[in-house]
């Protein structure tokens, strides 16, 4: 397979023939690495139908790099044309620019500030540092865990966010117990307490699965059955961030 071609306004690479993951146009990842990036967004493809894809080139002439970013992602077609669950991480290593692109389907799970979270947080530091397969590696695993819903939600900053959540919880808590007292203290010996001649039934017990509805099992199925053969045809709408190092 060729990796060649000319940089220009238009220089976008044509999709590849065998089609792959990881499309490393400069070479600056080993044999070893590429393969092992590639096994493992294989793996991710199969198990769940999202593409993630990663293009590595020398730079964007005279394009932007978002734009090109944008035209790998729509000319490949990556992701699934009935899901659009495509994402393309560009890195341009010559003018050091990073860029991440979302599939229409990608938007609510890898929004903008996730996108850019990524770069600058994991990206970017392992890159000035020289640790190229590592900050895909990292980078990638995220992508793929925030794509499947391992991460709730982001945090606003790098403080402990999580400790609001719990506050909150702890005083809903203290209010439910606060009226179940009342309501005892009044009912007395009669027994006529409650809000209806049913009563309580008993105290209100909050278990540790939240708010949530009731669910036993652990996450979703994932999908199945998919074998990366080649991009779907999945579209993008223009979200995504960038960045550099």
């Amino acid at each position: 397979m060729s990796f060649q071609f000319t940089l220009n306004a238009q220089a976008i690479p044509e999709k590849p023939n065998p089609q792959r993951l990881v499309n490393d146009y400069v070479s600056i990842l080993s044999s070893s690495e590429r393969e092992s990036l590639e096994q493992k967004l294989r793996g991710y493809a199969d198990s769940t139908s999202t593409q993630l894809t990663i293009v590595i080139v020398k730079n964007t002439g005279e394009s932007d790099p978002y734009d090109f970013a944008m035209k790998i992602a729509k000319d490949w077609g990556v992701g699934q044309k009935d899901k659009n669950n495509g994402l393309v991480l560009l890195w341009a290593t010559e003018t050091r620019k990073i860029r991440i692109v979302t599939g229409r389907g990608m938007e609510a799970t890898i929004t903008d500030a996730i996108a850019k979270r990524i770069i600058n947080k994991t990206l970017s530091p392992n890159f000035k540092a020289g640790l190229w397969y590592q900050g895909l590696d990292e980078a990638t695993t995220e992508m793929m865990k925030r794509a499947s819903g391992e991460f709730k939600a982001d945090e606003k900053d790098d403080g402990g966010g999580g400790l609001g959540f719990f506050f909150i919880i702890f005083i809903l808590v203290a209010i439910v117990l606060f009226i179940i007292s009342k309501i005892n203290k009044r009912g007395g010996r009669g027994g006529g307490g409650g809000f209806n001649s049913g009563g309580w039934g008993g105290p209100i017990i909050f278990t540790g699965g939240g708010f949530g509805g009731g669910h036993s099992g652990g996450g979703s199925s994932g999908g199945g059955g998919f074998d990366f053969g080649g991009f779907g045809g999945g579209d993008f709408g223009g979200g995504g961030a960038g960045g550099d190092y």
